[in-house]
Order: C-alpha cells, then structure tokens, then sequence
C-alpha cells in the first residue's frame, strides 16, 4: 500500500513503525475470510484492510479521528487470525495498538464510555479490587433487564452478566515442594485468572512439581498490561511491563529460570511482545527482549519436558485454541498432542480460526457482537459430541462456558488429572452421571 507520511511524522518511531506495516499490505482481501468481524457484519471496514485504510488515513494526516473510524477500531477483536491468513507479513497487531493508543490519545468519548473505560483499567488488573467488585455484583443484579435496554449501559449488563455466581477461593500462595529439581521456572499470577478460575494455576503447580520443576512467584510482578494496552492506555501498559521486567529479571540474575510460564494464552502474546513494546526505552529494550525470550505458553514448556504416566479418563474433548495463542504466539500443535498422548480423545471444531467473541474486555464493550460470536463459537463446539471443553485462556473459558452446555477446564487440568491429579472441578457433574 503506497503511503505518503510526512517526514516529520516519521521521526516518531512508532509512526514509522506503522507506515513500515501500512506500506506491507497489498490490498489482497485473503483477511476478510477469516475476520470474524467481518464475516459477522459484511462491512469492509469491519476487515482488517478496511481498518489498514482507515487508519492509515487517520495517521498519515496525524488528525484526530472521528466517531466513524473510533467505531471500526473499537469493534476489531484483535485476534489476530488476519495475521495467520496474510501472505505478505503484515504485523496488524502492532499497527491496531499503535491506532487504539492514538485514539485515546486524541479522541474524547462520551462520557459514560469515559467512566466504564476507567473503572476497567482500575479494577481488572487488580485481583484483589476485582475480587471484591464480583462480591458486589449480586446487589446490581436486579437492575440487568433496565440496563440491557440502553445502548449506553449494555456494557454494564454485560459485565453482571460475566460474573460468577460464587467467587472461588484465592489459591495458595505458594508451590509445592520438589525434592529433586529439574528445572526452576516463574509462573506469572496474572490478574482475572486467579480471581475467576483459580483452579488453573493450582493444576498447573502440581503437575510441575510432579515433573520435578520448582515454581517461583516473582515478588513485584502484577498484571501483564494486556487488558489495559487493547484499551489504548500506552503508559499504563509501558509501566507494567517495566515493572514486570524488574520482577523476572530478579529471579532471572539470581538462581535463574528455565521459563516464564503462562496459563492465560491472551497476557502470553503481550509478554512475548515486551521486547517490541520496551524497544525504545534504553533501560529496558535489552531486559524486555530477554524475558520475552523467556517467556512460554504452559502447553509449550509441557511439550519440552518429560511428564509423568498418564492413566487414559475415557474423554472425548473439544479443543478450543484460543485466538492469543493460535494467531498471536502461533502455538497450535503442543496442546492437541498433550491431551492425546495423555489418552484423550481430541476434536477441533469447525471454524476453529474464528474468535469466540472474549477478547479481553471486548465482551463487556462490544457485547451483542461478542454474544453473536460466542454462541456460534458453542454451537460449532457442542456439535463435536465431546464430553469436555478445553482451551488455554481465562477469557475464553468464561465466555465459552456462558453459551455452550459443556463443562470448559484448562488444558493443564485434564494433563494434570491424567498423570495423577484430582478430578477438574468443572467436570464433577459428569462423575456423578
């Protein structure tokens, strides 16, 4: 795509970054194909090209944009299928963040957009302010039917409607003992992970600790800044990837790791991007570049090591591959080959490219496009007759577990499970059947 950036634009290295991938794509229309945008909604300009021109518009005049492309940019779930799709390499991710930061940069949003864009960024990445906001939910519950009649406060109705009934018990704070050690990796503790399926980290530990690896908790280390970076917040998804850094490097230069290991596919894509995220900042590009080095999806690191016998359990289970570790960090074979060498029966669903409308906080923003995407996402998966669903990220697993009559775990669970672990606590009704 011919481009005509004025010099002095170009000075600004994420500018040049963007005219550098703006410059890449070739018009070739292979990414409507797989947008679900686009495939939902039949506007190019709910495509990835049609969202390339308009912000190539926007930028190249460095203008302010108005509510036409604010709206196109907003409905793009950054899942990223475009990527695997274009032949020609177009990062569309960094471009897509660079468009989202300019736009809260630049762009006034109405007011309660305003209020419900904080009150995110102020909750979420907290676990223990998250925590106490899903306590709370019961008392606004009541008011879902008036709120789902306004546009403007569907976003609300949306957020009670995605809270658990009962919130879990946080999981321990620290790992299991492993008297012989055969390797030492960090886990991130993430955020909306332990607060919503605490479950998850706590298979994780186990099956760790059965395979002889130590778990440490980096201390310092909070959100990954995923949440609030796909809401355009620059700084604060800069200030917690420094702090991150800070926190991994300590362990890193003390005993050392093996691997930063994530359970939650969507904060994985964005710690692996450190390195690009950090590159100009002198104190950080070389630290951030070496713990995105580090950094590995749990199914990855799994794939690596030696795991105990597995005891087959007689399942049939639905793979769901979340976008942020399909397209994002391009881990697609680890977790099939997992569940099958540890004796389950594997099926992958049709349409298996397409997002199941999670996205982080796009449920809560977009909701009628995430509510259409998630029940299509549950119909494909329900039609594979399997007795499980499994997938390796939070957010699709509260948004899957809304829409289809499955039980959802985390891949590592059904590992876990299989090689000596207890029973997922999402599949005990199917114990007692």
């Amino acid at each position: 795509m011919q481009t005509s950036f004025p010099p002095e634009l170009l000075a600004d290295p994420a500018m040049r970054n963007s005219e550098s991938v703006i410059r890449k794509c070739v018009h070739c229309g292979f990414c409507t194909a797989t947008c679900p945008t686009y495939v939902l909604l039949g506007d190019e300009l709910d495509s990835p090209r049609g969202r390339i021109y308009l912000i190539k518009d926007m930028l190249e005049n460095d203008r302010t944009p108005g509510p036409e492309e604010v709206k196109h940019v907003d409905r793009c779930l950054s899942c990223l299928s475009c990527m695997t799709t274009c032949p020609s390499g177009v990062n569309y991710m960094h471009l897509v963040d660079h468009a989202r930061a300019h736009i809260e940069e630049r762009y006034r949003r109405p007011a309660m957009e305003r209020l419900l864009r904080a009150v995110l960024a102020w909750v979420l990445p907290h676990p223990e302010r998250f925590r106490l906001a899903l306590a709370l939910a019961p008392l606004a519950r009541p008011l879902q039917p008036l709120l789902r009649r306004s546009v403007a406060l569907r976003p609300l109705a949306a957020m009670l409607e995605l809270a658990p009934r009962r919130v879990p018990a946080p999981a321990p704070a620290a790992a299991p003992a492993v008297p012989s050690r055969r390797g030492r990796v960090a886990l991130l503790q993430g955020c909306a992970e332990p607060v919503l399926r605490p479950e998850f980290r706590e298979a994780t530990m186990r099956l760790l600790a059965r395979c002889g690896h130590a778990v440490v908790f980096a201390r310092g280390e909070g959100c990954c800044g995923a949440l609030v970076h796909h809401m355009g917040r620059e700084a604060d998804a800069l200030a917690a990837a420094r702090r991150n850094v800070d926190a991994w490097m300590v362990e890193i230069e003390g005993e050392g790791l093996d691997a930063i290991l994530v359970t939650a596919s969507g904060c994985g894509t964005t710690i692996k991007d450190y390195g690009f995220m950090l590159r100009n900042d002198p104190a950080y590009a070389e630290k951030a570049a070496r713990v995105s080095a580090l950094a590995l999806d749990v199914s990855e690191y799994l794939s690596r090591i030696e795991l105990p016998a597995a005891t087959p359990r007689g399942l049939t289970v639905a793979y769901h591959p979340a976008c942020s570790l399909q397209h994002g960090q391009k881990v697609t074979e680890e977790p099939k080959r997992l569940l099958g060498q540890a004796g389950y029966a594997v099926r992958v669903p049709h349409e298996a490219h397409l997002c199941c409308g999670s996205a982080g906080t796009y449920n809560i923003l977009q909701p009628d496009i995430a509510g259409r995407l998630g029940e299509r996402k549950a119909a494909a998966l329900e039609a594979l007759g399997a007795d499980v669903v499994a997938t390796g990220n939070v957010g699709c697993a509260t948004q899957i577990a809304r829409f289809a009559g499955l039980p959802v775990v985390h891949t590592v669970e059904l590992l876990d499970w299989a090689t000596g672990g207890p029973l997922p606590a999402a599949l005990a009704s199917l114990s007692q059947e």
